[in-house]
């Protein structure tokens, strides 16, 4: 974590990330969070730092844990678009250090009190401790599970990375993502942990858990969770494997290793037993810090277990996926692509319709997946447009994501104003649009579709409920433009033209050479795909233009 602070929870870039005394949108978990003024959030990240350090060098070690602990689930709570799975690990491990007795070996505070100096640990730290690690690979496997992950769609084009040329020798690309990328993962997952805590197994697993986690450092921004996954592996092992490695050194490095001796007892531990009395230790049945020790371990134990699990409660939260990412261990087991977002707002007096950038006043992107962000940030954005004269705004969302290879869909619905809407952290969200499941099996003549066109031509897939409609821009640039429809009829219309290009069945609609301003490609079919032929300049998937939200030239489908 002290390399961490600097790096993922942003104390090198504090100026940038808070933007302090800007007018911007902010995604707190409550909405009465608030960032410090910057001189005070720089006082803070010192503190955090300060804290890990402490807890590091075992120095004033419960202060350095409270230290550590307050500073960062406030700056966690503070901003739900940077979670994720190992934040919120970090947050739960500081916790845990806060209540157990990590200062007991090679500690600072150790050479200060001899009872502190290499002394026994409550076995409930390592219970907890090893839990929570055993949880963090196990539920990951129970979620890849998944469909979409078994069948190899969550993480398609990981196979295309260099570190796996060594499998492509013997497997295709394709194989290589079912069998090792997604088959791998699932394996390593739901077997780690039962592999770590077996003295047989322990030394294989420890291979390949290291290996893995070597892998995701190359494979993934993820900051420093891959090497806090590999620190946490010798908690399986026996408590006494720091003296038994030392003793493998020579005589004249010893002085500098922690001492070899066999440990001192502890008031915090129990000991009964005759093998307790033949080594000079007092009999000493559970008391009172021992009983809470063991309630806690088994409380919060459950409490992990069920996490996961809660989002029959929360279910304002949930979307195509259930929750807010980080709680649930659904390491990337969804992917998504974005092809077009558009911000509508109406004067709610004049009724004057305009257009805004995505994700103007955040720098954020997150709050295009989550309703939750999404009400907060039409909330700020109706705050903030009325320093633009519009009065009362209503702000409208179109938002098309594809998950995991499908179709690109809809995924709120784009008729709702958002500032007015319903949400409560209690209740489906009325506005979410379903994820259209039942189209799932087309992914592979999707596939097939995609692989038949050269490395010229982008072509974009969609579907969409009835009575909505589709209105994209198009770059000039783009050479060849058409749209083709599965079993239905397609064509394109020109606003200026006032004529259509139409075909029939399978056949393809191929729009004119220069597409006008606001021409529009409209089909009624199953499966709509739309082919752009690259010349020069933007494509399909180019950034938005900032006064309209949209990318390119004017059209549209239905």
């Amino acid at each position: 974590m002290a390399l961490d602070i600097p790096q993922e929870r942003g104390l090198s870039y504090l100026d940038h990330k808070y933007l302090d005394g800007l007018e911007v949108c902010r995604f707190p978990l409550v909405n009465f969070l608030e960032p410090l003024p910057l001189d005070w959030m720089y006082l803070l990240y010192a503190v955090m730092l300060l804290g890990a350090l402490g807890i590091m060098l075992g120095c004033c070690y419960r202060l350095s844990c409270l230290l550590f602990m307050l500073p960062y689930w406030y700056v966690f709570f503070l901003d739900k678009t940077a979670w994720n799975n190992h934040s919120y690990l970090y947050g739960l491990l500081g916790f845990q250090l806060t209540l157990m007795d990590a200062n007991r070996y090679w500690s600072m505070d150790g050479l200060r009190d001899p009872r502190k100096r290499n002394a026994h640990v409550p076995l409930w730290n390592y219970t907890v401790l090893r839990m929570q690690i055993f949880i963090v690979y196990f539920i990951a496997g129970i979620k890849k599970l998944d469909a979409d992950w078994v069948e190899g769609y969550s993480m398609g084009s990981l196979s295309r990375h260099w570190l796996f040329d060594p499998f492509k020798l013997v497997l295709s690309e394709e194989m290589t993502s079912l069998l090792v990328v997604h088959g791998g993962g699932l394996m390593l997952d739901l077997t780690a942990g039962y592999l770590l805590f077996f003295d047989a197994t322990r030394p294989a697993a420890l291979v390949f858990v290291s290996y893995f986690h070597c892998m995701n450092s190359q494979l993934f921004s993820i900051g420093m969770f891959s090497y806090t996954m590999l620190a946490t592996s010798p908690l399986f092992c026996s408590p006494d494997w720091p003296r038994r490695l030392g003793a493998r050194f020579p005589a004249c490095l010893r002085r500098l290793l922690p001492s070899l001796e066999p440990p001192q007892p502890s008031e915090a531990c129990v000991y009964e037993g005759p093998k307790h009395k033949d080594r000079g230790r007092g009999e000493r049945g559970p008391g009172l810090r021992q009983k809470l020790g063991a309630l806690f371990t088994v409380l919060y134990v459950l409490e992990q277990l069920f996490l996961p699990y809660s989002h029959f409660i929360t279910q304002g939260y949930n979307n195509w996926t259930n929750g807010l990412y980080g709680y649930s261990w659904d390491m990337m087991v969804h992917s998504r692509s974005h092809q077009h977002v558009k911000i509508t707002y109406r004067d709610g007096v004049t009724g004057e319709l305009g257009y805004l950038n995505p994700g103007v006043f955040t720098q954020s992107r997150r709050w295009k997946d989550h309703a939750d962000m999404l009400k907060q940030y039409a909330t700020c954005l109706s705050r903030l447009l009325h320093n633009y004269n519009v009065s009362q705004p209503e702000i409208y969302f179109d938002i098309w994501v594809s998950i995991n290879d499908r179709f690109q869909q809809r995924l709120f619905d784009p008729q709702v104003d958002i500032v007015r809407a319903e949400w409560s952290p209690f209740r489906h969200t009325p506005w979410l649009k379903p994820l259209l499941v039942d189209l799932s099996p087309w992914r592979a003549k999707l596939q097939e579709i995609e692989s038949s066109l050269d490395n010229q031509t982008e072509v974009v897939f969609i579907a969409d409920f009835p009575g909505l409609h589709l209105e994209n821009f198009v770059s000039e640039d783009l050479a060849t433009r058409a749209c083709s429809a599965e079993g239905g009829a397609s064509w394109w219309r020109s606003s200026q033209e006032q004529r259509n290009h139409a075909a029939e069945g399978d056949k393809t609609a191929a729009a004119p050479r220069r597409v006008p301003q606001g021409a529009h490609a409209v089909a009624r079919a199953l499966l709509l795909h739309v082919r752009l032929r690259q010349h020069h300049g933007r494509g399909p998937g180019a950034e938005p233009d900032p006064a309209t939200g949209a990318a390119g030239q004017g059209a549209e489908w239905h």
